[in-house]
């Protein structure tokens, strides 16, 4: 049996339906897809996953406040969020609220702005200015009001270790470990 014969898909017998050449599996940045063999004189594309936005479930008590049509829960390209279920009709979607906590700390790039407590679109609390995206400062460590006793910067970060919690430097070209307090 050669490779050829295991690693064939029903799909790449498909036709093109501009040119009639057969159509094969290739890979790019967003994943496999199908593509005339024939590129590059033509240049017919087809996803392979055609469905992007697919409706987990439909969540009949909560009307969208757009059209009145039931809110539902979907998996999309970044993940879980909830929309309209007459999409593309309505685009409605909700929108979780990203800033939960506010520390209480001066941003040491802006000193305009104020750290605040995100979540990842991976589950990971990090720490960043309030007024993004002006001010693009962030640190995944939790901010201490403190300064680096080693450069002078306004700014420490609480580093879980084997033997306890750690104070560094928040600058990333500094990061000394400062001494107890």
């Amino acid at each position: 049996m050669s490779t050829e014969t295991l690693f064939s898909h029903e799909k790449a017998a498909e036709p093109c339906p501009l040119c009639s050449s057969p159509l094969q599996i290739k890979s790019g940045k967003n994943g496999p897809f199908l593509g005339c063999s024939a590129y590059p004189a033509c240049n017919y594309l087809k996803a392979l996953h055609p469905h992007e936005n697919t409706v987990v479930k439909v969540l009949d008590n909560e009307l969208c406040p757009e059209c009145q049509h039931p809110l539902a829960v979907k998996n999309g390209r970044y993940g879980m969020f909830i929309g309209c279920s007459n999409y593309p009709s309505c685009h409605f979607v909700v929108h979780p609220q990203e800033e939960s906590q506010a520390s209480g700390i001066l941003c040491p790039s802006c000193k305009k702005g104020e750290l605040v407590e995100r979540i990842s679109k991976y589950g990971k609390s990090f720490y960043g200015c309030n007024r993004y995206p002006e001010c693009k400062f962030l640190v995944n460590l939790k901010p201490v009001e403190g300064q680096c006793g080693h450069c002078g910067f306004p700014l420490l970060l609480e580093k879980p270790s084997a033997s306890g919690m750690k104070l560094i430097c928040a600058d990333k070209k500094c990061q000394q470990l400062q001494s107890s307090q």
